[in-house]
């Protein structure tokens, strides 16, 4: 009886919840899965508001860590750890086809880094920097959009590009010592590169999950059928304003993964699990 009656206490704590808490990072890539649900274009979780918020890859990483919110867009190295309590959806995630994290270094440089700025210890980026080489380094942790900056002051010897500074490395004059997802390709043969995906509470439900995935997708193809109409609000948010680096990174990393991560989604999944 005590865990027919707890059962039944969950269910309806869930029935009463006003509010769904959703972070995902303002990357255009997020932005563009997301923005027709921030919107108000495909309504919500049955019977509750979302309420979103833009973070930092880093930080979305500590929260989902630490157990806050309901849905969040997270690095998928840090996803894969924290699968007791979170589930990860099928959908609404960033897997790299032709592109991926980029070790740069100044122009013309050739020495081996001895430190290099990273986007966060918890990301898929950082994982896959310390699986691939055989140097030791120091790792200094700061906002993904300001480690070209600290390349080019010389505040370290490399740095960890990813979303849409990793598109401009050459423009920024700065040279690429490791092309990560080219190094993913030959290790994997060939399996799409899992960077982020979108993780959701378990404590939830399965129906919620479902209803989920089912919004992200309706806001994944009314953004493709209505690109200028979102198009305002990923500027907004986008750290790049230039109109072609945000074309860029939305190809980049919105694909038919991003609809459904499918078998070979979950394979590319199973081999970052097993060399992270």
């Amino acid at each position: 009886m005590g865990r027919v009656m707890e059962e039944a206490a969950l269910m309806i704590a869930r029935t009463e919840k006003e509010t769904f808490y959703a972070a995902i990072s303002p990357c255009p890539n997020d932005t563009f899965i997301f923005g027709a649900w921030i919107l108000g274009m495909v309504g919500d979780v049955k019977g509750m508001k979302t309420r979103f918020s833009f973070e930092d890859v880093q930080s979305l990483n500590e929260m989902a860590a630490s157990g806050k919110g309901d849905i969040i867009k997270v690095s998928a190295a840090q996803a894969l750890k924290l699968e007791r309590d979170w589930s990860i959806l099928s959908c609404g995630g960033a897997f790299g086809l032709d592109s991926g994290p980029k070790l740069v270094v100044l122009k013309d440089e050739k020495k081996t880094p001895s430190t290099i700025a990273v986007p966060g210890m918890l990301t898929t980026a950082f994982a896959l920097l310390k699986s691939s080489i055989n140097f030791d380094f120091e790792a200094v942790s700061m906002p993904f959009d300001q480690i070209p900056a600290a390349v080019i002051d010389g505040r370290t010897d490399a740095g960890l590009l990813i979303h849409e500074t990793a598109l401009i490395h050459e423009q920024l004059g700065l040279d690429m010592f490791l092309d990560l997802g080219a190094w993913w390709n030959e290790k994997s043969a060939g399996l799409p590169l899992p960077l982020g995906v979108i993780i959701i509470k378990k404590s939830l439900g399965e129906a919620i999950k479902i209803q989920a995935e089912e919004i992200i997708r309706r806001s994944i193809h009314l953004a493709k059928e209505n690109r200028p109409g979102i198009r305002p609000f990923i500027r907004h948010l986008a750290r790049e304003l230039d109109d072609d680096v945000i074309s860029e990174h939305i190809h980049a990393y919105v694909n038919d993964y991003s609809l459904d991560a499918g078998k070979r989604g979950k394979r590319a999944l199973s081999f970052l699990k097993k060399i992270i």
